[in-house]
């Protein structure tokens, strides 16, 4: 008995990538308009502009969070972070640390939870997020650095 089950099984499985039949070939052939389909994930640009966001100062489990990208704005007085972000309540910048020396400028992200969220559901999402910093002193020849790659 064990093996006309085996073999059942056996049959069923290969049954499902059997070739398509004729008629099915036919109907695919001469249905106008139909696009092929893909097998392969597509992969694009975002289109939106990264989410603005300010530092909120009262996130719970705060954690270090890499930026992506910094760019230097206003002559180089402020810099533009760019990162990789959940949804917010469940995830927002709580504050951004700046440590500036003669030869560097260490700037670090904080995110975490809006306390309001403490018992959200939290779904899994990627936002890019942006926010801008002021420096000191203008940037100029120091070297921008990620405090959370430490």
């Amino acid at each position: 008995m064990t093996a006309t089950l085996l073999a059942g099984c056996l049959a069923l499985a290969t049954g499902c990538a059997a070739a398509p039949s004729p008629e099915q070939q036919r109907v695919a052939a001469t249905t106008p308009g139909r696009p092929p389909v893909v097998s392969e994930p597509v992969t694009t640009a975002p289109t939106k502009k990264p989410q603005v966001v300010k530092p909120r100062g009262d996130a719970i489990n705060v954690r270090k969070v890499r930026w992506t990208k910094a760019k230097p704005v206003d002559k180089g007085r402020k810099v533009q972070l760019t990162w990789w972000s959940g949804v917010e309540p469940c995830t927002v910048l709580d504050r951004v640390k700046v440590k500036e020396t003669a030869k560097k400028v260490t700037v670090t992200l904080y995110e975490g939870t809006a306390p309001k969220a403490k018992n959200t559901a939290c779904i899994m999402m990627a936002v890019e997020k942006t926010t801008t910093v002021k420096l000191k002193k203008p940037l100029g020849e120091r070297r921008l650095a990620d405090g959370a790659k430490k």
